[in-house]
């Protein structure tokens, strides 16, 4: 099964079970990633959430629901997993724009979001420059976070964490204690399989560590490494082109490491970067 069927294979799963429990894991399983990349993958190609998407189509069955004569807003709010009419009276408005009694009216307009389904769009215009590097486990001393797993709130944390470390001087303190092979900022998301999902403002580095600091293994991996120059905004337009034009017919898929962003110049309105991604050839 290639990419694309995957990808498709866990919408199935999802519409199949709007009205039970979606288990990320199996997602992981059925797409042969972490749930964190397959998270990813799917923001970037759907330009949407992967909670948000889930929301939408669970509203957009129940406003269905709701004008079927005889439904009752409580049974319907129990059926897509919300055990207050409050919470699904949240949800249902912030969708619709209106309260679920209103829509049972079939007065007011509702708004209907149908299933996604994947299909390879030929694109590549403009050019990709990348290296593919095999490279042994190196270590990287930093400040860490916890991430959750629903993506939509690290868009949030992870750049105040970056405004702090500035502000304090960590920043300032992690530059001093660079001296591995790797030369730059690093931006580490390792959101593996099996481990605890945290995010590590870091640098290469063979020093000891004091209080304030801590240490992470990059684990040994093959990179596919893409070159790129800009602000912010560039980077996530380079991560989303990696996902949407690379990585489906680049031969590679993603391997269990974490992600990096290395910020080779981190002047904020021109800097110089690489975005790393863990790739293992497919079979």
């Amino acid at each position: 099964m290639d990419w694309i069927a995957r990808l498709n294979s866990a919408m199935n799963y999802i519409e199949e079970n709007l009205t039970g429990d979606i288990d990320l894991e199996k997602l992981s399983k059925l797409t042969l990633c972490s749930t964190y990349h397959f998270q990813r993958m799917f923001t970037y190609m759907a330009e949407i959430p992967l909670s948000e998407y889930i929301r939408r189509r669970k509203m957009s069955r129940a406003a269905a629901d709701l004008q079927k004569q005889g439904s009752k807003v409580i049974d319907i709010a129990l059926k897509y997993g919300y055990q207050s009419p409050t919470a699904f009276n949240r949800a249902f408005q912030r969708i619709h724009g209106i309260s679920p009694s209103e829509a049972r009216s079939n007065i007011h307009k509702i708004k209907a979001y149908p299933p996604i389904s994947f299909q390879i769009s030929i694109k590549g215009e403009r050019a990709m420059e990348y290296r593919i590097e095999n490279k042994e486990a190196f270590r990287i001393v930093g400040i860490s976070m916890p991430l959750n797993n629903d993506l939509e709130q690290n868009f949030e944390v992870v750049p105040a964490m970056w405004q702090k470390a500035v502000m304090d001087g960590t920043i300032e303190k992690l530059t001093s204690r660079m001296d591995g092979e790797l030369q730059g900022l690093l931006g580490v998301s390792s959101c593996n399989k099996d481990t605890e999902w945290r995010y590590y403002i870091a640098v290469a580095s063979n020093q000891p560590i004091d209080e304030q600091l801590e240490e992470f293994l990059v684990p040994k991996a093959t990179w596919a490494i893409f070159t790129g120059k800009g602000t912010n905004i560039s980077i996530q337009e380079l991560e989303k082109r990696i996902v949407t034009e690379w990585l489906p017919t680049s031969g590679y898929e993603y391997a269990n490491a974490p992600d990096m962003e290395v910020y080779i110049s981190p002047n904020p309105e021109d800097a110089l970067y690489e975005v790393w991604i863990p790739v293992i050839a497919k079979e």
